[in-house]
């Protein structure tokens, strides 16, 4: 591969994962991706609320957005019912909440972003409720103790980012509506478009989806499609996501699709959701996709879920997203690099979940350095040593156009930036060459086990280096994750002072 064409490859894959690429010329500035603002519509009404000593904790604990989930329960699952008409994008039904009480509560927080709230239960009971921005207050009708089951089930209608200014890039909008389907892209806050949710990757939950659509609309999400109940001139859309995920990894699709369904040679059973305008061009590059996953369970360990497969609308989106188990893609963006990239976060970033927003580079440069590894594999080590070489001078090079922070904490305003992808995939490169590719590749299948379907810091990922190599890795790490100037790699005579005029 020719590195100058590799390196429009490797932009476009900046694109991938939810992000939109600010590398480029020097008066780009980084792209945002805030907590979505606050709605101008007015909340509902206020009341006088039930006596309140012990309301949850308003946020989660995010270093970088405070505000963001909400503490004092556990979601064990949602159950979504969904109508949706897509002659005027507007949705009805019902979202079901199973949790725990984490401590004694007598009310709790969720994250919806407008929408109608018609009545909420719980446990049965008619519960109060309050909004207040994208803050949705239920009010227990009995004081939870640490231990209660509470099932919350909210009742809601509207049209999906009506009146409100939604701004930034597009997948914020989480619901994103284009006249003949339905894209569901949440990262980082877009859930709470849709359904009612404690929005934060650390509370991960599992899964059920009953989406009814006019035909000849059809419906693909998160997991497996248990089935579809027709009913006159409508279908409902059955499907169910066993291993838990965060929100932002949840997806539905509408549209008309192709399907394209097959077993890769691992045995991981592959279903395709093409939109019926969807090229063949496009659609031949996801053919290697069961050949990756082989290649992943070598060097990452057994693929995490049930199943596997994308979801290509046809639409120019200008970015992908892991949804796990059923990734999202536009028409474009949709090359090797790109497919493997998001392949690979279902080990990394789906099933090793983030504990918070600041450790982005454990998701976006192991997925980045994992598109590399399929480079190496596929086309051999000097064709992934010269990708490598060149990353690193575009980093050095253009070192002032970056964040200018360190990776392991670059800021929430630059959670998707380049030297997040790229800074962090070479910190793993640094690690191999440091320890080995035979500890190497354990570390990473330990980590991948040790987190399975759970959440892991930055500290973590260290901590299982530490142990498997038997290596003190205090130095390596704080130099490439924590430190402004970008480190050497000797052992490929690169160095950031040969790039710097």
């Amino acid at each position: 591969m020719k590195s100058k064409i590799f390196f429009v490859i490797l932009i476009a894959a900046s694109l991938a994962c939810n992000t939109i690429s600010n590398f480029g010329a020097a008066t780009d500035t980084p792209v945002a991706t805030p907590i979505p603002p606050e709605p101008d519509f007015e909340p509902t009404p206020t009341f006088e609320a039930p006596p309140n000593p012990n309301p949850g904790p308003d946020g989660i604990g995010d270093p970088y957005f405070e505000d963001l989930g909400n503490g004092g329960y556990d979601v064990q699952h949602y159950s979504i019912a969904l109508n949706v008409e897509m002659g005027s994008n507007e949705i009805s039904g019902s979202t079901t909440i199973d949790a725990e009480a984490l401590q004694q509560i007598t009310s709790l927080n969720l994250e919806l972003l407008g929408l109608t709230v018609e009545e909420v239960t719980v446990n049965g009971e008619a519960a109060l409720f309050d909004r207040n921005g994208i803050e949705l207050t239920v009010f227990l009708p009995e004081a939870a103790v640490e231990g209660d089951p509470l099932q919350i089930v909210i009742v809601y209608y509207g049209v999906p980012g009506e009146g409100i200014d939604v701004f930034g890039p597009e997948y914020s909008e989480g619901w994103i509506y284009y006249e003949t389907g339905v894209v569901v892209a949440g990262e980082p806050t877009g859930a709470s478009t849709w359904y009612p949710v404690n929005e934060h990757p650390i509370d991960k939950a599992t899964y059920s989806f009953a989406i009814t659509v006019d035909q000849p609309f059809e419906v693909a999400a998160n997991g497996i499609l248990e089935g579809v109940d027709e009913s006159g001139s409508e279908s409902t859309y059955r499907w169910t996501m066993d291993d838990p995920i965060a929100p932002y990894l949840v997806t539905v699709a509408i549209g008309e699709f192709d399907i394209d369904e097959y077993t890769g040679p691992s045995g991981v059973p592959i279903r395709n959701y093409f939109g019926v305008g969807v090229s063949e061009n496009v659609r031949e590059n996801f053919a290697r996709q069961g050949d990756m996953i082989a290649f992943f369970e070598e060097v990452f360990g057994p693929y995490p879920f049930d199943v596997y497969g994308v979801v290509v609308h046809d639409q120019d989106l200008g970015f992908a997203l892991e949804s796990a188990t059923l990734v999202v893609f536009g028409n474009s963006f949709t090359d090797e690099y790109v497919v493997a990239h998001e392949l690979s976060h279902m080990w990394f970033g789906d099933s090793v979940g983030l504990k918070a927003w600041q450790d982005i580079w454990l998701n976006e440069g192991f997925a980045t350095y994992a598109s590399l590894l399929w480079t190496e594999h596929k086309y051999g080590r000097e064709a992934m040593d010269e990708e490598i070489s060149f990353n690193y001078e575009q980093l050095a090079t253009y070192a002032e156009f970056l964040i200018g922070r360190p990776i392991g904490d670059p800021g929430s305003e630059n959670l998707f930036s380049f030297d997040v992808y790229y800074r962090g995939a070479l910190t793993l490169h640094a690690l191999r060459l440091a320890v080995g590719d035979e500890v190497f590749f354990e570390i990473l299948r330990t980590y991948a086990e040790r987190y399975a379907h759970s959440n892991a810091a930055t500290a973590d990922f260290i901590a299982i280096a530490e142990e498997v190599s038997g290596q003190q890795l205090d130095d390596l790490f704080d130099a490439w994750l924590y430190q402004v100037d970008l480190p050497d790699i000797p052992e490929m005579e690169l160095s950031a002072a040969d790039f710097v005029e």
